[in-house]
């Protein structure tokens, strides 16, 4: 099993390194002056591991509601794009042979140790023709190991072209220890309504991993 989700703190990564998305964790109450002590998170929804809902990019697409009754088992492929050093391409995603509903997990050098630290305005993205081409073949989703999925493409076309076609976005993975191949992705989302993104909690199992572990417990 591979936990893929980002830890929520402070010094965490963040999109493009912003400081006003970085989540806050704030003491309320504490054993000074009261009998509990209770901490309050203010974090924007796009921050860490998390889906973009339609209505993130779209004026009249649909919010998180629409994943409410989503079965949080996938059949998922992570494609090793370790090579690529600027963006992702049709012609990258081309080599491989990726499957209808399937969920596609791109691993890039983003996830390589350091790499967003020291350049997190230069993340690897994927562009509007590798969208276009993930849409033809009817994926179910599509993940990446940083905060956004584009980095600066006018018009955010590439989110556009999955959202319109309901096409999940999952970002903000951390893939450095994952091997390329097939796997069950389990995506556990907070079940926040109306909002135009969720928090996630992500994990992938390989093939059988499932039934081993659900045999130790009969």
């Amino acid at each position: 099993m591979y936990d893929i989700s980002m830890t929520i703190k402070k010094e965490m990564l963040v999109y493009k390194g912003r400081d006003e998305v970085r989540p806050r964790l704030t003491t309320i109450r504490d054993f000074e002056n009261g009998d509990a002590h209770e901490s309050e998170l203010q974090m924007n929804v796009h921050t860490g591991t998390h889906i973009d809902a339609p209505l993130h990019i779209l004026p009249e697409g649909e919010n998180s509601n629409i994943f409410f009754a989503e079965n949080p088992f996938y059949q998922a492929q992570v494609l090793d794009l370790t090579n690529l050093t600027e963006k992702i391409t049709a012609a990258d995603l081309k080599k491989y042979s990726i499957k209808e509903n399937s969920f596609v997990i791109l691993k890039t050098t983003n996830s390589q140790p350091g790499y967003l630290e020291e350049k997190p305005e230069k993340f690897i993205y994927l562009d509007q023709s590798g969208a276009n081409y993930l849409a033809k073949k009817e994926i179910k989703g599509v993940g990446i190991d940083t905060n956004g999925i584009e980095r600066n493409q006018a018009e955010h076309q590439t989110h556009k072209k999955l959202l319109t076609k309901k096409i999940i976005i999952l970002e903000g993975l951390r893939l450095n220890k994952v091997p390329a191949g097939q796997y069950v992705l389990v995506l556990s989302l907070l079940k926040i309504a109306n909002s135009d993104g969720l928090p996630a909690r992500a994990y992938l199992f390989e093939n059988g991993e499932i039934e081993i572990m659900l045999k130790l417990f009969k």
